[in-house]
């Protein structure tokens, strides 16, 4: 180990932590508003990522015919609870637009030449296609239950896990894909030679975490959705809705999940299945803030993101094992420093 090496992981380190970091955030967000430990976020790392990849290799979307399904279900649940409330007769356009886009996104993909568009239009097309499935999850496994206790909103998101892991396998394959990177410049900075991508990475990180503070600083919609998280019932009182709220939120974290997937894309090899392990960091570093605290779980991820990158150097063989058991020290250190609170009635 030397100066440059420790450079190298450092910068490493970081890319990777600016990545947990969002998917911290996220993973936060989702479960101070909603109360749903989001384990499927790492999904939609998996499929941004592999979309993109398939969208550059001129490879089928197929899942496109899965957000379509999920548009079907979800008319098919509005049109029952529109049963018992007769003679409400809104949102019908609204509705048949749901149903609607997936078809237009279908004839894109389809009728356009993806794989010689820019850059920037193949991860628009990402964004347009695997954002919407979050709202789309909400609405369908979590709605109806929001007022079951945490245990079983775990259990449910355990299992919508299991079943997209299922779907990207099918929609995708079992082979891996990354995508074209970003720019292959590179910077030197002294004896450190920085990968652009990297930059890339870091850049869109810091942005986007920076908007989404002036979203929940600045706009009326944030500031709703903070009020959700500190005081769920309030909130209600006040008049706003648990099911904006709820979609809200998980369209947020599909799209920092969308955003990461596509990020990390061109720096590793992705497979259907490989989403888990990326945001279960991003869990970590959200652990580390308590699932209370946006800047310390922040800085937790990319304290794992650095831990990981020299974990790697030092003992490569367990440095999963390594950043995992980072989860033990934190948990017992807040068991002894809180006391026990009733989970807030409904």
């Amino acid at each position: 180990m030397n100066a440059q090496i420790a450079l190298i992981l450092g910068q490493d380190g970081i890319t990777n932590g600016a990545i947990y970091a969002l998917l911290a955030l996220s993973i936060l967000l989702v479960f101070t508003v909603t109360r749903v430990l989001f384990i499927p976020q790492g999904e939609f790392v998996a499929f941004g990522a592999l979309t993109m990849a398939a969208l550059q290799a001129g490879k089928p979307v197929l899942l496109v015919w899965l957000l379509f399904a999920f548009a079907v279900a979800e008319a098919a649940a509005d049109l029952m609870a529109r049963r018992k409330r007769p003679g409400r007769n809104r949102g019908l356009w609204r509705m048949a637009a749901k149903l609607a886009y997936p078809l237009i996104l279908a004839a894109l993909f389809y009728r356009l030449p993806v794989a010689q568009l820019p850059m920037a239009a193949q991860a628009l097309l990402t964004l347009l296609l695997v954002v919407p499935m979050g709202p789309q999850l909400y609405r369908l496994f979590y709605q109806p239950i929001a007022s079951a206790s945490t245990l079983v909103l775990l259990i449910v998101s355990i299992a919508v896990h299991l079943a997209l892991v299922g779907l990207g396998l099918l929609a995708f394959g079992a082979e891996g894909a990354r995508s074209a990177p970003f720019s292959e410049a590179s910077l030197t900075l002294g004896p450190l030679n920085v990968n652009s991508q990297a930059l890339w990475v870091v850049a869109v990180s810091a942005l986007l975490i920076i908007v989404l503070y002036q979203f929940f600083e600045r706009s009326m919609y944030g500031k709703a959705l903070r009020a959700a998280a500190f005081n769920r019932l309030g909130a209600r009182l006040m008049g706003i809705s648990p099911v904006f709220a709820g979609k809200a939120t998980f369209f947020l974290a599909a799209l920092i999940g969308t955003v990461s997937g596509i990020l990390i894309a061109p720096i590793t090899t992705m497979y259907f299945d490989s989403g888990f392990m990326v945001s279960l960091k991003g869990f970590v570093g959200a652990i580390i803030g308590g699932l209370v605290s946006y800047p310390l779980a922040a800085a937790g991820a990319v304290l794992v993101g650095l831990i990981e990158a020299f974990s790697s150097f030092w003992a490569s063989a367990y440095k999963e094992i390594i950043v995992f058991t980072l989860i033990i020290p934190v948990l017992l250190w807040r068991s002894l420093k809180s006391h026990h609170v009733e989970e807030e009635d409904e």
